[in-house]
């Protein structure tokens, strides 16, 4: 049986990527025309670990940096979300493995400013880290939100 990948091992396959590429034809209505850049899982990292200290970004935040450093119209939010949740759990097993300079992924909003609750730990670890740094967190309805998160954003 093979043994399975590590989330550290995960974050830095890039299988070929970054890859860019045209917008395919039935994408075009929802993103427009031009190119949609693939990333590797190692950039979203890098673009979540310059989240200084009280401060956050939502994950169209970081596809905006990312589509700018490929010069693409648009980076591929699928691709994107995916290497966010495989950055924060290399963290955490980054953390559990003694290292205290980690990726801040908890810093990184949904959009709308909304917790991501597939993060380590949940809606409650990420709630306690982000209010940990000063931000405000409050229910809306089932989701939870950093209250006035454009004023803290990176």
């Amino acid at each position: 049986m093979a043994k399975r990948k590590t989330w550290r091992e995960k974050l830095r396959d890039s299988k070929g990527l970054p890859k860019v590429q045209p917008i395919e034809s039935h994408q075009i209505g929802k993103w427009g025309d031009g190119t949609l850049v693939i990333p590797a899982p190692l950039e979203l990292d890098e673009v979540m670990r310059q989240v200084p200290l009280g401060k956050l970004i939502t994950i169209n935040g970081i596809r905006e940096r990312l589509a700018r450093k490929h010069g693409a119209t648009v980076a591929c939010p699928i691709t994107c979300g995916i290497f966010a949740w495989i950055s924060a759990h290399a963290a955490e097993e980054s953390a559990e493995q003694g290292e205290l300079k980690i990726t801040p992924y908890w810093r990184t909003l949904k959009n709308g400013g909304e917790i991501n609750a597939k993060y380590p730990g949940g809606i409650d670890h990420v709630r306690a880290r982000l209010e940990a740094e000063g931000h405000k967190v409050a229910a809306k309805g089932k989701r939870w939100v950093v209250e006035g998160y454009e004023r803290s954003l990176a």
